[in-house]
């Protein structure tokens, strides 16, 4: 395994992270200063700064039905960042993001594997979300939606559209 997921799956920072420790010198592998794309092996001993590293320790998996207001990041200088609003003793993360005035179900985890897994878009995992607007829905209107829509400069998948009560229903 890479020294980088070694670290990261402990739940001690992030790959990014420890790539950066490993530039400052600050990682060790059986005594030897580490390389970027080190493979760690079972029995190394691995040490940040000095402090041995313990073995990946067990995943966490949390179903939230997230309120309006939170902010779906990991940043900590964010007010109302998901990981405060959850205060879990372990690094975890969000699979995914529901935006700050959105609630509903969001995962989180310190399994960074399934996070790829889940988020990749050649996996096509189907999404679903019912939308409320703030102008009249007409069928140029649904046709729009479904055609994809663009968020920060990206324009979404094309997703079917399906009638849910006085509302409508996207998946993606």
């Amino acid at each position: 395994m890479r020294i980088n997921k070694f670290i990261s799956e402990t739940g001690l920072c992030s790959r990014r992270e420890v790539d950066k420790m490993i530039e400052a010198r600050r990682i060790t592998i059986n005594g030897k200063l580490a390389e970027l794309g080190d493979q760690v092996e079972a029995g190394d001993e691995v040490r940040v700064d000095g402090r041995l590293v313990q073995a990946k320790k067990p995943h966490v998996y949390i179903a939230l039905n997230k309120p309006v207001g939170i902010t779906s990041t990991t940043e900590q200088h964010v007010r109302g960042n998901i990981v405060d609003f959850v205060g879990h003793k372990e690094r975890i993360f969000p699979i995914g993001r529901l935006d700050k005035d959105s609630e509903g179900l969001i995962l989180l985890t310190n399994d960074g594997d399934i996070v790829n897994k889940v988020l990749r878009s050649e996996n096509e995992h189907e999404k679903e979300y019912i939308v409320t607007v703030d102008k009249p829905i007409t069928p140029m209107f649904l046709k729009g939606m479904a055609s994809g829509v663009r968020i920060l400069g990206t324009v979404t998948k094309p997703c079917k559209i399906k009638a849910a009560g006085s509302a409508y229903s996207a998946l993606s």
